[in-house]
């Protein structure tokens, strides 16, 4: 009872070659953790031009940090909390009641809902074209 497959050394050596370059794309250091930098540097653009104007230190507040390990790539956009305005507040502080007003106020929910998918997307498509 067999299912009809006939796989020869060459199968096996082309699908251990792919197999080997779909855990190169996947290595955190490879194309993986390169479509993470990608697409956090992208979502903190796009948070920063949509961010709201008063003083401008808000909108120049926004920080990326990325994590890389043995096993995962994880990037991150954050207020930094050592920001200080022209005024003497801080943005991480008055940042959270601005995006808490929602709507056009909402830098971080928006740049998800209108960018995170198509950004997602593309860096997907950049993992697997080296895979």
């Amino acid at each position: 009872m067999g299912l009809g497959l006939k796989i020869g050394i060459r199968g096996i050596q082309e699908a251990q070659a792919a197999m080997l370059r779909a855990v190169a794309a996947l290595d955190p250091q490879g194309a993986f953790g390169q479509a993470v930098v990608w697409a956090t540097t992208q979502l903190h653009r796009y948070a920063t031009y949509i961010t709201h104007v008063q003083t401008g230190a808000l909108r120049a507040s926004h920080r990326m940090r990325f994590n890389f390990d043995s096993v995962s790539a994880r990037g991150e956009i954050y207020i930094d909390p050592g920001s200080v305005n022209p005024l003497g507040a801080k943005p991480a502080t008055y940042g959270v009641t601005e995006h808490g007003r929602g709507g056009s106020h909402a830098f971080y929910q928006r740049t998800y809902e209108e960018h995170g998918g198509q950004i997602g997307g593309r860096a997907a498509l950049y993992i697997t074209a080296r895979m």
